[in-house]
């Protein structure tokens, strides 16, 4: 008699909780995280082939490598700037509908580019769509995910999403790369578009907003009920701003994650292509050691996941700057026009440190500023792309008036420095005085 009584009372249903689940199956968190990884991959596409667009379009076109830069940094930065109001949007609409409108604008934005013919019209659709639909998918995304389907193992979790970036760059890069050597600029291009819009139905079907729309608690948490859409999203977005400015911590988190930025997205993905290729190195050779930092990237930040589980964040987020402000201050002697051991030594130990600084940038965020936490990420994100954005820009301007890449590695590796001693002066979140017996 209760049985029936609370199937007919969903209301009843979400008071009582969920079912018993039952033993030995997967929980469904897992799967949820699974779509979400498959769904960076497909996105991931996007992010691998600015890099690879300098030097066709400078050859085409004949823009300098100015130019390109700029439309490049306009869609680091929109990444950046847009993924605040997305996570808050996908509290209001939810995960499911943002995400597929963002990889709809993604490959738009890509396909338009193919019948493009001036540098306006590049700074158009991939740096202002591609930009405004990658932010939709930036790591806010996966914030949003962790945050709402875990409770325990956040921190693997969140390396295990943040990799799923890496592993896309693995996938496309290679492929891209021939694409753009045998035939050009243009079907690499169109097979970012068709990459992510190829995704848009394992989204639509498979990825939900919430567990408690599947009658689920959380993956090693109590089950809560669905909470209320919050309306307001652009408005939630700068208040949590505002609060969140008044406090030291998240100047500090958006500093070294500006940096982190600059000497990954902004140097080492856009320029190192352009710049192997300066001193001699085929573009497949070239693009082929990014794909490896792809594949240690996955090791590494899966690694930092882990350790984040484990020890202090802050004194992780110093050691990993430190170490790559060092690898960068070696790179400009390790050019050359083939790969030769060195260099691949310098692969391998980017590769593991490239974005190992999330997970515990997460946990900051997380400690610091609770049920905020996604969209206080979202900022700090967008002060990763902004930074990612300058030196997208100024690399390519460098380029073009000292004819090298050479002051940029540096210049980035003393930001590294600096970052890792802005990292160390993050303070502990304060605790709640333990009440009086």
């Amino acid at each position: 008699m209760e049985q029936t009584a609370t199937a007919a009372d969903p209301a009843a249903a979400d008071r009582a909780g969920p079912p018993p689940a039952a033993r030995g199956r997967v929980h469904r968190a897992w799967w949820v995280a699974a779509v979400t990884f498959v769904t960076i991959v497909g996105a991931a596409a996007f992010a691998s082939l600015p890099g690879l667009l300098i030097e066709p379009l400078h050859a085409e076109f004949d823009w300098s490598r100015g130019t390109i830069g700029f439309a490049v940094s306009v869609n680091l930065a929109l990444y950046g700037l847009t993924a605040p109001f997305a996570a808050a949007l996908m509290d209001r609409f939810g995960i499911r509908r943002i995400v597929a409108l963002a990889l709809l604008v993604i490959s738009g934005g890509s396909l338009a580019t193919v019948w493009m013919t001036a540098a306006w019209q590049l700074v158009l659709f991939w740096g202002v769509l591609v930009g405004l639909g990658s932010g939709s998918m930036a790591l806010a995304f996966a914030a949003t995910v962790v945050n709402r389907w875990f409770t325990a193992r956040r921190g693997l979790v969140t390396g295990f999403l943040t990799a799923a970036g890496a592993s896309g760059q693995l996938v496309f890069l290679p492929l891209l790369a021939w694409l753009v050597e045998h035939h050009g600029w243009r079907p690499a291009a169109v097979t970012v578009a068709l990459a992510a819009l190829s995704v848009v139905p394992f989204v639509w079907l498979l990825l939900r907003d919430h567990p408690a729309d599947v009658g689920l608690a959380p993956y090693g948490g109590a089950y809560a009920a669905k909470p209320a859409p919050v309306p307001g999203a652009a408005r939630r977005a700068v208040a949590v701003l505002l609060r969140a400015a008044r406090t030291g911590p998240f100047w500090l988190l958006a500093g070294t994650f500006a940096i982190c930025g600059a000497s990954t997205n902004g140097l080492v993905k856009t320029h190192f292509v352009p710049a192997a290729h300066d001193h001699g190195m085929p573009v497949t050779a070239a693009a082929g050691l990014l794909a490896v930092i792809g594949v240690f990237d996955v090791v590494g930040t899966v690694a930092s996941g882990w350790f984040t589980d484990r020890f202090e964040a802050r004194r992780l987020l110093a050691v990993y700057y430190a170490l790559r402000g060092v690898s960068l201050l070696f790179l400009p002697m390790l050019l050359a026009p083939s790969v030769h051991p060195p260099m691949v030594f310098f692969i391998v130990f980017y590769g593991l440190d490239w974005v190992a600084t999330v997970p515990p940038t997460v946990a900051l965020c997380r400690e610091h500023y609770g049920d905020d936490s996604a969209i206080v990420f979202g900022w700090v994100l967008a002060s990763h792309q902004v930074g990612a954005a300058a030196v997208a820009f100024l690399g390519g301007a460098a380029r073009d008036a000292f004819g090298s890449y050479d002051v940029v590695w540096y210049a980035s590796g003393a930001l590294c420095a600096l970052a890792a001693l802005m990292a160390m002066v993050i303070r502990r979140p304060a605790r709640p005085a333990p009440a009086a017996a």
